[in-house]
């Protein structure tokens, strides 16, 4: 299983479900677990009053909350890439991804 989150892009892969929100991302991982590829996007948009919605590093954040308080587990061959756009983001991405699954 392969998520795709994104608020505009589709992926070039057919085989990724996308979602477009934090929120849709959750809902996906409350129904399904934790897919084994996650693609991210950082910047997921905003509001009309340029009220900034949760990016892909809250998203990266809450999976790693639920790892830890056990409700859902990263899978063994757990994958992601960052595909955004935004360099500090995708950083910000890797770096707290790459750091808490060395422990896992």
């Amino acid at each position: 299983m392969k998520l795709y989150l994104d608020d505009i892009r589709i992926p070039k892969d057919d085989d990724f479900i996308i979602v477009r929100s934090f929120q849709e991302a959750v809902k996906f991982v409350q129904q399904n677990g934790i897919p084994n590829y996650i693609s991210f996007d950082h910047d997921l948009g905003c509001d009309d009053l340029n009220n900034i919605y949760p990016s892909g590093y809250d998203f990266a954040k809450w999976l790693i909350e639920m790892n830890l308080d056990n409700l859902y587990k990263f899978p063994k061959d757990f994958k992601f890439n960052v595909h955004s756009a935004n360099p500090i983001g995708k950083a910000n991405i890797e770096g707290i991804l790459n750091n808490y699954l060395k422990k896992f």
